[in-house]
């Protein structure tokens, strides 16, 4: 019989792996991003004819690259903070403020989520100049966007807050190697 893991080690493998499609698709659209450009540039100095369409399609990938590297960043910590006071506190009051900024990011998150979701309601009769697609192509970004800070800020403050009441310190095991 194989060891599968514990369930806290299993929920941080699939959210590894979740993170890796968000920087997969991140790097497809800043890719593109660079090729459309590169696009843009030809046909407006070497064919005399501009490709109208890029701009379009650039604040479409623009929006995709941002959000999901924001959930990204999510996951993995390295949201911008000033972390000087915290650090400087004593362990059990830097593992609540943790707690704490877990659950404010993933409540922030949900409001993002529900607010994006409403956007993108609104949005689907209206199309994108030069690309006639609907609006809301766009704005599923800030709803992706809002549902992985959930799902990555959420379970984190899970984890953190089950190595708490046993007395741990929780560690990022995909950090940690």
């Amino acid at each position: 019989m194989s060891h599968t893991g514990s369930l806290p080690d299993q929920l941080e493998l699939w959210l590894a792996r979740l993170k890796r499609v968000c920087v997969l698709i991140g790097s497809v659209a800043l890719v593109v991003l660079v090729a459309t450009f590169g696009w843009l540039v030809f046909g407006r100095y070497v064919l005399n004819q501009t490709p109208t369409w890029v701009e379009q399609l650039a604040l479409l990938l623009i929006c995709y690259i941002t959000f999901l590297g924001a959930a990204v960043g999510i996951h993995e910590e390295s949201h911008l903070g000033v972390t000087l006071v915290r650090d400087a506190l004593p362990a059990k009051v830097k593992q609540l403020l943790l707690l704490l900024t877990d659950l404010v990011l993933a409540v922030f998150g949900g409001v993002m989520l529900v607010a994006g979701l409403e956007l993108f309601n609104f949005g689907w009769s209206t199309l994108l100049p030069m690309l006639n697609v609907p609006e809301s192509i766009r704005t599923a970004s800030a709803v992706a966007c809002g549902g992985l800070m959930v799902i990555f800020a959420g379970s984190r403050f899970i984890l953190r807050g089950r190595c708490a009441l046993r007395g741990e310190i929780y560690v990022n095991k995909e950090k940690a190697d």
